[in-house]
């Protein structure tokens, strides 16, 4: 494939606008409380004011900001509307536990008119247009083998599961390679950790995705969990960042919270 045609297909796939569903979406939170009762909707209010600030502007140090923990605290007052969804439901309450003691998702929905001018405040803006699709192209290597992660691959299906895990709460969407393409394209650690962005952009659109995060995952005893080197090239800017001593769960985390601020223009991870 040219070069010269990468830019352009990914430049495509960024344009026109994102339709009213996904914007819906982006103004659209949730937190897990315990029971229905009026302390903890209030510490659920705070987790879904900080989780739709940070999926609508793409920036997760926006709860760093100087005026954050303001807004935090008169959380509630911002929501629109809230429901819940019992987490056990269809399992009748058993011993003494009553409502109050349950799981619940509770879900918040917010008005633009709201949350824009507090995203403003914070020095930060919607990002509404689509998210490309983000073709995640990982070596890792663990106490027994080295693989390239495959979504139908058999090798670790819990990577890929907390993969997808940390991309929902910020309203991305991630696709990993399949093993024919991992086999036909003859990759391994070796060849995944020294690719040309050129050829990691080739490898992204294989995978149907428009946006390239590539990455090696080592296991270290000495760091007492994994190691994590991400890269992304995004209009013509290479990016690299690294996270130590944790569990794959926080590495995928700090991988996609990353590409989110990359991707919405509000600078390096």
């Amino acid at each position: 494939m040219s070069r010269m045609l990468l830019p352009l297909l990914f430049a495509a796939s960024l344009g026109g606008a994102a339709n009213a569903g996904d914007i819906d979406r982006l103004y659209q939170s949730d937190a897990i409380v315990t029971g229905t009762g009026e302390v903890n909707r209030q510490t659920g209010f705070r987790e879904c004011l900080a989780e739709v600030l940070v999926k609508l502007s793409g920036d997760p140090t926006i709860k760093d900001a100087p005026g954050f923990a303001a807004l935090e605290a008169e959380a509630g007052s911002f929501v629109s509307s809230f429901s819940y969804r019992d987490r056990l439901e269809g399992i009748p309450i058993h011993d003494e536990q009553g409502t109050h003691d349950r799981p619940h998702d509770l879900t918040c929905r917010y008005a633009p008119a709201t949350l824009d001018p507090l995203l403003a405040k914070l020095g930060r803006k919607p990002w509404l247009a689509p998210r490309p699709v983000i073709a995640v192209l990982l070596a890792v290597e663990d106490q027994r083998r080295r693989f390239v992660l495959a979504r139908d691959g058999d090798e670790s299906p819990y990577m890929a599961d907390s993969l997808q895990a940390a991309a929902t709460p910020l309203a991305l969407s991630v696709v990993l390679p399949d093993r024919a393409i991992v086999a036909g394209e003859q990759l391994d650690f070796a060849t995944m950790a020294q690719a040309s962005p050129e050829r990691l952009a080739e490898l992204a659109l294989l995978s149907k995705g428009n946006a390239t995060l590539a990455g090696t995952l080592v296991w270290s005893d000495q760091a007492r969990g994994w190691i994590a080197n991400w890269r992304m090239v995004f209009t013509g800017k290479s990016y690299a960042w690294q996270v130590s001593g944790v569990s794959f769960d926080d590495a995928f985390r700090n991988a996609l919270r990353g590409a989110a601020r990359i991707l919405s223009g509000n600078g390096s991870p």
